[in-house]
């Protein structure tokens, strides 16, 4: 099989896979099949689950034949690097903010959710800019990469419709749980770029 199409199956499964997992249909099977002890260790395994899982693609990464496309020559690579932090400070600031023990799938261990203990919709910080400012920095971080090559062009593909898919079915969840202030939410604020506009 080539190189690239090894590849890209191998990210569209991880996605396909990772997406599944992450539905409300998903979600409710496990509460199902598992009751309480579902709700407290749905996150976390799922996390753990999509970072053991997206090792083997990093491998495919490591060792398949590859071809550099392009490579961004100093001192314009410093700009790529700066705007590729700026990414990752965004993703760890957007989970900070989110609460990040929630996130990962900590809090519900000890607190599992209840209908008098229901998460708050978070629209201050770097949510009052975009919804899914963990998408807005990830897509940052995959594009400004220096040097491209073939591999991580077809990879960095992938990924980026697998984030906007992503926050579609993010967004779904969403509304169901908060319901019509999530959809107020929406009419405020974009999805994954800022609009700048001057407040009424």
């Amino acid at each position: 099989m080539p190189p690239t199409l090894t590849l890209i199956l191998s990210a569209l499964l991880y996605a396909v896979i990772h997406s599944l997992t992450a539905t409300l249909t998903a979600k409710a099977r496990a509460r199902q099949w598992l009751g309480p002890f579902a709700e407290r260790w749905y996150r976390l395994t799922y996390n753990i689950f999509a970072g053991v899982s997206f090792l083997p693609i990093m491998w495919l990464m490591a060792t398949l034949p590859d071809q550099t496309l392009y490579s961004i020559p100093l001192p314009w690579a410093i700009f790529t690097g700066v705007g590729q932090l700026i990414g990752i400070l965004v993703i760890i600031l957007g989970i900070w903010q989110a609460d990040a023990l929630d996130f990962i799938g900590l809090r519900q261990i000890f607190s599992p959710p209840s209908p008098h203990n229901r998460p708050e919709l978070v629209i201050s910080g770097l949510y009052q800019w975009v919804r899914h400012p963990l998408y807005t920095g990830g897509l940052l971080f995959i594009w400004l990469t220096p040097i491209m090559t073939r591999n991580s062009l077809t990879l960095a593909i992938i990924l980026s419709m697998y984030l906007v898919v992503g926050a579609h079915f993010e967004e779904r969840r969403l509304r169901h749980e908060f319901g019509e202030a999530y959809a107020t939410y929406q009419k405020q604020v974009s999805i994954l770029l800022p609009r700048f506009r001057k407040k009424e």
